[in-house]
């Protein structure tokens, strides 16, 4: 077990929008330490964005974040030989690398695309109140409000 908690690192904000959620979300895209291919898929999507739905990708950026994080959330909870899926909060950090690993993952499973284009479309998607990540977050607040009557065992 840690002695202390680790240090949250501060990062930095991309070179191109000066965002440091937009380089969160680069480094969530990239595989193996490919930062550059990562930052080339995220831009290349961004591009497309901007091409396609006429205003600031980053404005639509942020609103398909905005859509795709959670607010509650069920967590496993041994009591008394039985498991509870007990209702949560999520945590403010949490819940940005939920949306992110959504998008993300909502972006891959698409096929027949290159991964640029994939991806601005998930993020429009989630942008427009769909997609995905969008389906996800509401599947999950509808276990949290299924589980409601066991809130009480929450620790």
């Amino acid at each position: 077990m840690r002695r202390h908690p680790a240090e949250k690192r501060e990062i930095e904000p991309d070179r191109k929008y000066q965002n440091a959620l937009i380089q969160k979300f680069i480094n969530y895209v990239m595989r193996q330490g490919k930062k550059s291919v990562a930052e080339r898929v995220v831009y290349g999507a961004f591009d497309i964005i901007e091409k396609e739905a006429k205003k600031d990708p980053v404005e639509i950026f942020n609103l398909a974040l905005e859509n795709a994080t959670p607010l509650v959330e069920v967590r496993s909870r041994r009591v008394g030989g039985a498991n509870y899926q007990v209702p949560r909060e999520v945590r403010g950090d949490r819940r940005i690398s939920l949306a992110f690993r959504w998008i993300i993952g909502g972006a891959r499973a698409r096929s027949g695309a290159p991964m640029k284009k994939r991806l601005a479309e998930e993020i429009m998607l989630a942008a427009k109140n769909e997609g995905g990540a969008v389906k996800k977050r509401t599947d999950m607040h509808r276990m949290a409000e299924a589980n409601k009557a066991f809130a009480h065992f929450a620790w």
